[in-house]
């Protein structure tokens, strides 16, 4: 299952990270060289949620990212997950 939150569509990201050599000159070294770029990938904090939505009745389960639990806490369920394009 594609790792991808139901309600703000966050997805895995790709991203640089520099490596760098050698010792820093404030502790005696000649300073930093840049050597390469690796290519990493930042992940969603994503969680399995079962999710109760009052006015339907019944719990929906979804994967979410935190920060749709903090928008679902914020406005509420039913408005949330119509607004997504779920109910």
């Amino acid at each position: 299952m594609a790792r991808i939150c139901s309600i703000r569509g966050t997805r895995v990201r790709s991203g640089g990270r520099i490596h760098r050599s050698g010792l820093a000159k404030k502790k005696g070294g000649i300073g930093r060289h840049v050597t390469k770029a690796v290519l990493r990938t930042v992940s969603p904090n994503l969680q399995t949620k079962r999710i109760w939505v009052p006015e339907l009745g019944k719990f929906v389960r979804l994967k979410l990212s935190c920060r749709a639990l903090k928008t679902i806490n914020k406005n509420g369920a039913f408005v949330t997950l119509k607004k997504a394009g779920i109910l």
